[in-house]
């Protein structure tokens, strides 16, 4: 488990999870459940990884969102890694989602390392999966929508 006191999937499902129970839409949920789905094949990119999987199918802030959670995820945890900058994301404090990053690091990604909570399965999460992944690739109406 990396060090981690959950593995990566359980931690993945806890985002899920916490995004559906505070009533996000399809993108967030989907984005939430995949945000670090490349950490295994690429730790140092993990979240550009995970943003070119959905960036076709998902629209642009939840995209530049996972894309840049890395950078925002330092605040949290820098201080355990030499040479990191804990305040990496304040590079993009004038970026307009720089405001959605933060909420999604706080909500849906640090907090999501707890054995206890008690977490979605991930066959919950196939008809966000369906339903996201179903559309256009790069449709407009996908890509530029407000969402919720």
């Amino acid at each position: 488990m990396d060090g981690y006191p959950i593995s990566r999937l359980e931690h993945s499902l806890q985002a899920a999870t916490r995004a559906w129970r505070d009533g996000a839409d399809d993108d967030w949920i989907v984005a939430a459940l995949l945000h670090d789905i490349g950490d295994g094949l690429a730790p140092q990119n993990h979240d550009r990884m995970a943003a070119e999987i959905i960036r076709p199918f998902v629209r642009e802030e939840v995209t530049w969102v996972i894309e840049h959670h890395g950078a925002f995820q330092m605040i949290y945890y820098a201080h355990h890694l030499d040479g990191w900058n804990p305040n990496e994301r304040d590079q993009y404090c004038d970026h307009p989602y720089f405001q959605s990053a933060v909420n999604f690091c706080e909500r849906w990604d640090q907090n999501c390392f707890d054995p206890d909570y008690i977490n979605q399965p991930l066959a919950f999460f196939a008809d966000f999966l369906e339903r996201v992944f179903s559309r256009k690739a790069y449709a407009p109406e996908n890509l530029y929508n407000k969402g919720n």
